[in-house]
């Protein structure tokens, strides 16, 4: 059952270039919250920087939470009453809620030019402080017409001398009033900076969570304001910590593997797997389970064991995760999965026999991505174009009888064989025994002209599989190849 009164929590990322995994850890903990409260998960896209913004990005975003298993309950694809959900087509929503802050005198206009502006930036930096607007604009003598270009300005309020809030993740914080200054809050070409937009839809879409990154933290104190001028009640904030590298220095890159969901997904990874996996990041329920299915994540997910150190990206533990998942799930299920990753002569197989390679595979699978390299001799005639086979038959290893010798011998031993388990391992150990030979070394002469590989599935169960004359075929052909 809910542990808290229903959530609205909102996800809005800016569609300014592809959704890592950094970044949808957010939108997977706002989802959390708003189903463990049996409240609504609202997607919104922050699409003002209209400089910035990549083609098909909004896309991207849906494609991802969709694959990570955390649709949106609202959004641009969804819809909903609180719509619409993309920014850019709510223009007329801020100009009036803008109309009414400057009439109260909270927004002021600014007819400052960029020259002005970076002018007072190096005046700044040469004094060494840190930049605020000066209020040129306010004074009536340097007013303009309002028909030429300018910016809406929030007025930072003398008092209260300090603006604080309890959040959800870092306890109570406070920031001077006067360490702020007089930001914009609608651009000259009518689209609202941040602040003013996100504020604006917290309240009209009746958010009463908001989980973001904590790099928004300094900017709190204006959001805050701005509720405050517009005489309505803030949300709760919950800052989450950074996600940094795996050297825990630097803010997660695409080097360190912040690649899409989507992206890995096309490797194999499982959305379980990477749900997870970056619920851990930031948060734990104060055991030392690693490994949560979604229903436990839900249930046991609360903002108090959020924690405030930064979290480490570890790809390797990912890919654990990941195979664990896949090593314990039922083969049927794991076949289904991996439809996409066979190699592409698999699809002339049955499932049947697909089944049983996956089988023999099921314990060495990191991601499914994997499949093709791990199965593919058992759906095409290795090449022997890496040299491996030759590699093989000068091993030092093989004395008398030759490498080839032994080949031939266990071809002619294997012509009657019924290609049980049982009677493989029993025929080739008293073959290896006849021939004065190690096992292993009769057993890896077998495997690497059966399979083209030094490592594969074990042995038996894989002459199994293949079956007969699939493997007196390449035992011949090895031999035949060795010979000329």
């Amino acid at each position: 059952m809910p542990m808290s009164s229903p959530a609205r929590v909102r996800f809005a990322p800016s569609p300014t270039g592809y959704l890592h995994v950094g970044s949808i850890r957010s939108g997977l903990f706002n989802w959390l919250w708003a189903r463990h409260t049996g409240g609504v998960f609202v997607l919104r896209i922050e699409d003002t920087d209209r400089a910035r913004l990549v083609d098909d990005a909004v896309e991207q975003i849906n494609d991802s939470l969709e694959a990570l298993g955390i649709a949106p309950d609202e959004g641009p694809r969804q819809g909903g009453k609180y719509g619409p959900y993309l920014q850019s087509e709510r223009l007329d929503i801020y100009k009036s809620h803008a109309d009414k802050l400057l009439e109260s005198g909270a927004l002021y206009r600014c007819w400052c030019t960029s020259e002005r502006l970076d002018a007072l930036r190096t005046a700044a930096q040469k004094a060494g402080v840190a930049f605020k607007y000066d209020r040129f604009c306010i004074k009536s003598e340097n007013h303009k017409s309002e028909s030429d270009p300018h910016v809406l300005r929030f007025k930072i309020p003398e008092t209260p001398a300090v603006v604080g809030w309890d959040d959800a993740v870092r306890g109570h914080l406070e920031f001077k009033i006067t360490e702020l200054d007089d930001f914009v809050a609608l651009k000259s070409d009518g689209y609202p900076t941040y602040h003013f937009a996100n504020v604006v839809d917290d309240h009209l879409m009746e958010i009463s969570h908001v989980l973001r990154a904590d790099e928004w933290v300094p900017s709190t104190p204006k959001h805050i304001l701005l509720f405050a001028a517009f005489g309505w009640n803030e949300p709760v904030y919950a800052h989450l910590p950074p996600v940094q590298g795996p050297d825990g220095k630097k803010k997660l890159s695409k080097r360190d593997g912040a690649q899409s969901v989507g992206e890995y997904i096309d490797e194999g990874y499982l959305p379980e797997a990477l749900m997870s996996f970056l619920a851990s990041l930031g948060w734990n329920d104060g055991t030392t389970q690693e490994i949560y299915s979604p229903e436990e994540l839900i249930q046991k997910f609360t903002l108090e064991r959020i924690q405030k150190s930064p979290a480490m990206f570890d790809l390797e533990r990912l890919t654990w995760i990941n195979g664990k998942l896949i090593r314990e799930m039922p083969l049927e299920s794991l076949l289904e999965r991996s439809e996409a990753f066979w190699p592409p002569d698999a699809r002339t197989f049955s499932l049947e026999y697909r089944l049983q390679a996956l089988e023999l595979v099921q314990e060495r699978l990191k991601f499914l991505a994997e499949l093709p390299e791990l199965t593919d001799f058992f759906f095409t005639d290795p090449t022997y174009t890496d040299g491996a086979l030759e590699a093989e038959a000068h091993s030092s290893r093989y004395g008398s009888p030759s490498f080839t010798q032994q080949l031939d011998k266990a071809r002619d031993a294997l012509k009657s064989s019924d290609f049980s388990i049982e009677q493989l391992e029993t025929w080739l150990r008293q073959l290896a025994a006849d021939l004065d030979v190690k096992p292993g070394t009769l057993f890896s002469a077998i495997r690497v002209a059966t399979t083209g590989k030094k490592a594969a599935p074990g042995l038996f169960e894989t002459l199994r599989v293949l079956g007969r004359e699939i493997c007196l075929k390449r035992l011949q052909a090895a031999s035949d190849l060795l010979n000329r």
